[in-house]
């Protein structure tokens, strides 16, 4: 950029001229973006990388900046805790639990179920262009509201002061160069120019459909003439706070030193700075005695005081004078620094009085009995209150200094103070930038639960980490302070291990395996279910469908995986339950132990299952004894990843679509890290992107997979892939990359057997083994070593021409097979060589 070009439009730095023909077409270069719907979780990415930035005080993005600052003559304290605030509040989880507490999750936008019992949609969505008027006394203040303005998904214009050092402008920049899709920059245009260009103010609200201003009421009366009718006007200001003091703690050097921290800190330039402090009492005495104690607290705690224009030292000059004229009416005394870097204004008077700012306080008496009736007249001004007062005397005084008009009660020394997701000003911030829309449909649409999923396709974009692992899995646990919920995964791949998530991480993912049910074919509002995956040691399966059922509003008996099978059965019928889920060898044997009773029935309309495949021949006994209707996945996923794929009606039986609202997934190849074409089989990687508990960032699940190209026949846009089977499922032997999955498919096409299949390798000094594993009785080896080498060819190759393989099919009883300890999942493949 040059000298003149001191405006940042959609990714472009222009001039003066180019902003001003730009602004008469300001609505129209800005519709391209609108008609791209901008996640949060964008925003939220890019906020985190530039907080990163900003945090490094070597960072050329974090020096350019504080240049900016230190050119206006803001002091090198005040920079720092300008850069402190602005890392606090882009942080990941900052955003994260901003966007939670405001809008209700990570993104508010999708068009998804308010009820599962019910074909109604709701969302927050944009309002639109949003236009900003920055204030020029707080740097960041401008810079944030854009940042919830971009969180909320609006275009944003901003307007800052003819005299900003462009501090706003490069901080968006930086912002916008963090964010790969570039949908940011398409969403900012950073306009510099005084008030007193009332052409451009009016040609930039124009096409607004909100204008967010800060200032007092002339600045703010100002903006309101360009308001057009039916535009949202979110007014910031002006506000006004002060601090109240019982005599308990007025007496108290800690409770002083934290007002003045108050008072010192920004100079009173935010509108949580105290302007007055209200003592419980109406001595006259004790106010003065109070103001000349404070005075000597105030003078030791200002520290590189801010110096004031013209304007501000003329009205603190004049305000001292009256103070100290009335002196003579014994009405006021006043304290000040002989260089006039702070004042204290006793007053007896208790009507709430402005001060001129710069560390100028007023002292003023207000008996806890007096606050409503004093204060009430102005409660459209009042914002924050700081209470310095026992416990009881301050549950009393916060509730009258809200009843009076007050927004915000903290503790003395935190006035300047927040917290992620704390309402400004009464309201939320990105409710006020938002629109809550609600969308009724009909039984066409009861198997979705969100309206996005049938019309965009896209992920979001993998951060640039190197990938994880399996075996690292532990890594990604390190430095997170959210863990608070933990499953343990059944060690089937590994080691058992402990899986972290925040309460909100579960519930996220709770919600989203909910949708995924519904997709699935369960009617929360017709279904009776029975949960039977395990509990125990195994206890993330049953715990997680006894949430998802819960958030769905069905009917469910939470019976868990009881090892009396034929009491289960007894129960399902019972309590006319119809539909179940849980691990399919699990559902199979109480479908055996129970067939009397269940085929008796025949009201098992429904099975879910999950945490391994369930083999055709299986699910053809189901429906053909026991007229099962539905038999389909419950989710794919893991207890270190959460849910990560569903099934529609329309997938086969290994194929799922993808969670785009929580995961992104990459499907690598087996030995490079790079993608694989469409149809080609590689690893699976993810990305979750929320998970405060801990991150996982580009995740290698341990499963193999390919993409399923074309479009799924139930409208859903969201990418699909089928499993292929684990990474131990390829094994090499005799020369030969061999699939375990290709021995099951040959057992149930070639050989119509329904049952398990394992596969044992083995090595000696003649070579190695390949013994197969079926279930005794149910098939005949020979047959069995025929089929497989007439249906896999490169089987063949290693066993009858390469002589490097011998094959053995080796009947064994259902019980010898060997399973993991934990689930009781069945190991696919165990080399033993």
């Amino acid at each position: 950029m040059t000298e003149s070009q001191q405006h940042f439009w959609q990714g472009e730095w222009i001039d003066d001229a180019e902003a001003d023909r730009r602004l008469d077409r300001l609505d129209e270069l800005v519709q391209p973006a609108l008609a791209q719907r901008l996640s949060p979780l964008v925003v939220v990415s890019a906020c985190a990388l530039l907080a990163e930035l900003l945090s490094d005080v070597d960072s050329p993005v974090r020096g350019e900046l504080a240049a900016r600052l230190r050119r206006t003559g803001v002091s090198e304290a005040e920079v720092e805790r300008t850069f402190a605030d602005l890392v606090e509040a882009m942080g990941r989880e900052s955003l994260e639990r901003k966007l939670t507490r405001e809008l209700g999750g990570t993104d508010p936008g999708r068009l998804a179920r308010a009820d599962f019992r019910a074909e109604v949609f709701e969302a927050w969505v944009p309002v639109g262009v949003l236009a900003h008027v920055a204030p020029g006394n707080a740097p960041a203040a401008g810079a944030m509201s854009v940042v919830e303005g971009l969180l909320a998904g609006n275009v944003n214009v901003v307007k800052t002061s003819g005299e900003d050092p462009l501090f706003t402008h490069h901080l968006l920049a930086a912002l916008a160069d963090q964010d790969p899709t570039g949908r940011i920059a398409r969403r900012l245009v950073v306009l510099r120019f005084s008030s007193a260009r009332t052409d451009w103010l009016a040609r930039m609200c124009a096409p607004a459909d909100a204008v967010a201003a800060w200032g007092g009421e002339e600045a703010l009366a100002g903006v309101a003439e360009h308001v057009r009718p039916g535009c949202r006007l979110v007014d910031w200001g002006p506000k006004l706070s002060f601090a109240y003091l019982t005599a308990d703690s007025w007496s108290q050097d800690e409770q002083l030193r934290g007002v003045a921290e108050d008072i010192c800190r920004l100079d009173q330039q935010a509108c949580s700075s105290p302007q007055v402090i209200y003592l419980d009492t109406e001595s006259p005495e004790d106010l003065f005695a109070f103001s000349e104690r404070f005075a000597r607290v105030l003078a030791a705690t200002v520290v590189e005081p801010g110096e004031p224009g013209a304007a501000e030292r003329a009205e603190i000059t004049s305000t001292v004078l009256l103070a100290r004229l009335e002196e003579h009416l014994g009405l006021t005394r006043v304290h000040a620094a002989p260089d006039g870097s702070w004042h204290v204004l006793a007053d007896t008077r208790p009507a709430l009085r402005a001060s001129p700012l710069y560390r100028t306080v007023w002292v003023k008496p207000l008996p806890r009995k007096d606050i409503v009736r004093v204060l009430r007249p102005m409660r459209r001004y009042l914002q924050t209150v700081g209470i310095g007062a026992s416990r009881p005397d301050l549950a009393e005084l916060t509730r009258a200094v809200l009843t009076a008009g007050a927004q915000r009660v903290t503790a003395l020394g935190g006035m300047l103070g927040s917290y992620d997701g704390e309402p400004h000003d009464g309201v939320y911030a990105l409710q006020r930038y938002s629109r809550r829309v609600d969308v009724q449909l009909d039984e066409r649409f009861a198997e979705d639960a969100s309206l996005d999923d049938l019309l965009a396709a896209e992920q979001l974009p993998a951060p640039r980490v190197p990938i994880t692992p399996k075996d690292r899995f532990e890594q990604l646990q390190r430095g997170s302070d959210r863990a608070e919920v933990f499953f343990r995964s059944g060690g089937s791949s590994g080691a058992p291990k402990l899986s972290a998530f925040s309460w909100d991480d579960y519930h996220e993912h709770m919600r989203f395996g909910a949708e995924g049910l519904l997709a699935a074919g369960l009617r929360p509002g017709a279904d009776r279910t029975m949960n039977l995956f395990f509990g125990g040691q195994l206890y993330g399966g049953f715990t997680s469908f006894f949430s998802v059922l819960e958030t769905m509003g069905a009917v469910q008996l939470p019976m868990a995986a009881h090892e009396d099978h034929a009491a289960v059965a007894k129960s399902i019928v019972d309590n006319r339950v119809n539909t179940l889920l849980g691990m399919p060898n699990y559902l199979l044997r109480v479908f055996a132990e129970g067939a009397e009773p269940l085929r008796a029935y025949r009201g098992v309309r429904k099975v879910f299952f999950g945490g391994e495949q369930m083999p055709r021949r299986q699910r053809d006994w189901l429906r053909e004894e026991f007229g099962v209707e539905v038999i389909r996945s419950a989710a794919y996923g893991s207890a270190d990843a959460g849910p990560l794929g569903y099934q529609c009606p329309h997938c086969p039986e290994r194929v799922h679509h993808l969670f785009t609202g929580i995961q992104t997934l990459e499907i690598l190849d087996v030995a490079e890290d790079r993608p694989v074409a469409v149809g080609q089989t590689g690893r699976l990687v993810f990305t979750a992107h929320t998970r405060r508990g801990q991150r996982l960032d580009r995740y290698e699940i341990g499963d193999l997979g390919r993409w399923v190209d074309g479009a799924c026949g139930c409208g859903r846009r969201s990418p699909r892939f089928e499993l292929l089977g684990r990474f131990g499922d390829v094994f090499r032997s005799g020369t030969y990359f061999l699939n375990y999955r290709r021995f099951t498919s040959i057992a149930e096409d070639a050989l119509d057997y329904s049952g398990a299949v394992q596969v044992v390798l083995e090595g000696s000094h003649d070579g190695e083994t390949l013994r197969v594993r079926l279930e005794r009785g149910k098939v005949d080896p020979d047959a069995a070593t025929e089929a497989l080498l007439a249906g896999y060819p490169d089987l063949n190759a290693a066993v009858t021409q390469d002589r490097t393989l011998a094959l053995r099919v080796e009947p064994t009883e259902p019980e010898a097979f060997d399973r993991t300890p934990g689930s009781g999942k069945l190991l696919a493949v165990i080399d033993n060589r």
